[in-house]
């Protein structure tokens, strides 16, 4: 078994493929299409990935020089609550699994099981960005589940 979860998805190219089917089940699902539909940034897909790959284990290109923690959950924060989106963003992201081949277990359930947290983890400040505290850890997952962060 690969030492990581990103390794074990396929590594950068994989990750990005992922993410792009995502995208495309969020932007043709009737609720997940509406916060995509505001202009964000042109390389979002791009950004996603990186973010995923970090998270599962791969390259911190991410933090390196995107941002921190912090200033992801800042950008999905002060929304209200949002209990169908995110169920729907669970549906999209277990038939992008499909949509890239990812039938592997204990692959696919480990991917599930992230997703599932980090859906929870972005709808952690519903009221304001301003909630969000400064500094947070990079969120990191392993075939076992959350990985504490190094003190």
């Amino acid at each position: 078994m690969p030492a990581t979860v990103y390794d074990a998805l396929g590594g950068d190219d994989a990750v990005l493929a992922l993410a792009r089917a995502w995208h495309t089940r969020c932007l043709a699902d009737p609720v997940m299409a509406h916060p995509f539909s505001h202009p964000g940034h042109p390389q979002h897909v791009e950004r996603l990935a990186a973010y995923w790959a970090e998270a599962l284990g791969g390259p911190d290109a991410y933090s390196a020089s995107m941002g921190d923690h912090s200033h992801v959950l800042r950008m999905h924060a002060g929304n209200g609550e949002h209990e169908e989106m995110d169920a729907r963003a669970v549906a999209c992201f277990e038939a992008a699994l499909d949509d890239v081949g990812v039938q592997d277990e204990p692959l696919r359930s480990t991917l599930e099981a992230w997703w599932r947290w980090s859906v929870d983890a972005m709808a952690a400040y519903p009221a304001s960005a301003a909630d969000v505290p400064g500094g947070l850890p990079f969120p990191r997952w392993s075939w076992d589940g959350p990985v504490a962060p190094a003190r």
